[in-house]
């Protein structure tokens, strides 16, 4: 029963959810889906499988997948911009790339300090047309989802992209920085981290950071919410200012104050969410090796 797919804990949930909506399936075969982004403009959805090296893409109009890009460096998370074009995070190509309306791609940057990225992992769009990306390590760790390469970074951090392109470093206080996105109000960057993958004694949580006056850069960060199952890594947050994270038993939901409002639970371990549809109420979910989607009685956060 649909039911079952949920985990209340609070009764704000119940306000956020359809009791009895059910959970699509609506594509599956990958080995690790990730980086789901709507277009609106085409009615279509794009996601990573990174290690088969592909894009697929579902189109809403009829429900058909198709492959949009193999291979492609092993994309990892998308985004779109203000502008309607993709930004994608490379893990073989070690960048963050952007697709061009004339179907050419630019490089936006794969340096910092005239040393390589590690290798982009997720990516957000500020109001401002700036791009905020996390680089953790996990493209260059092995041949598995990118190429095995050694670090050329201190560590991994977190970077904005000016709109004039010069790149920033923003947080360097994280183990392995993952999915990211801004609150509402772009006054706070929140950043998974996922760094128990290497660091055994470091928590699965989400930091928040609040964005300094000059809108470029962060002051100090703080720990926000601790998962209770496996680990957070790409997030989304709602018009209400709610997030919605992956975990390892789903999708859990948390309100603006940190309180675990519920979950939507799954059998497979969850690396990202977005929102869409028409009227970005549908939460698509990439899910190990699916592509799954539930309609929510809250919308994705306007895009600026």
């Amino acid at each position: 029963m649909p039911a079952e797919y949920y985990d209340i804990r609070d009764e704000r949930f119940r306000r956020l959810i359809h009791v009895n909506a059910r959970i699509d399936t609506l594509w599956s075969g990958g080995r690790w889906t990730e980086g789901p982004a709507y277009f609106a403009a085409g009615r279509y959805l794009i996601w990573s499988d990174i290690p088969n090296d592909r894009i697929l893409r579902w189109d809403e109009m009829n429900g058909q997948v198709a492959v949009f890009e193999q291979p492609c460096r092993n994309q990892n998370g998308h985004t779109v911009d203000l502008q309607g074009r993709m930004i994608a995070c490379e893990h073989r190509g070690r960048c963050v790339s952007r697709y061009e309306i004339d179907g050419t791609r630019t490089i936006l940057a794969d340096s910092y300090a005239g040393k390589r990225l590690n290798s982009p992992n997720d990516v957000v769009v500020k109001s401002d047309g700036s791009i905020w990306f996390t680089d953790p390590s996990y493209g260059i760790d092995s041949d598995y989802e990118g190429d095995a390469a050694p670090m050329e970074q201190d560590g991994r951090h977190v970077y904005r992209i000016d709109p004039a392109g010069t790149v920033s470093r923003v947080i360097d206080d994280m183990k392995q920085p993952n999915g990211l996105a801004f609150s509402t109000d772009e006054s706070v960057l929140f950043v998974a981290d996922t760094g128990r993958t290497h660091f055994p004694g470091c928590k699965p949580k989400i930091r928040r950071y609040p964005l300094a006056a000059d809108g470029r850069s962060l002051g100090e960060g703080q720990d926000f919410i601790v998962c209770d199952t496996g680990l957070f890594d790409g997030f989304r947050v709602d018009a209400h200012g709610n997030i919605w994270s992956s975990a390892g038993d789903g999708v859990h939901c948390y309100a603006p104050d940190g309180t675990l409002l519920g979950k939507i639970l799954l059998d497979e371990v969850v690396a990202n969410v977005c929102f869409g549809g028409p009227k970005r109420n549908r939460l698509f979910i990439c899910a190990t090796t699916t592509l799954r989607a539930i309609y929510v009685n809250t919308l994705g956060a306007p895009v600026a």
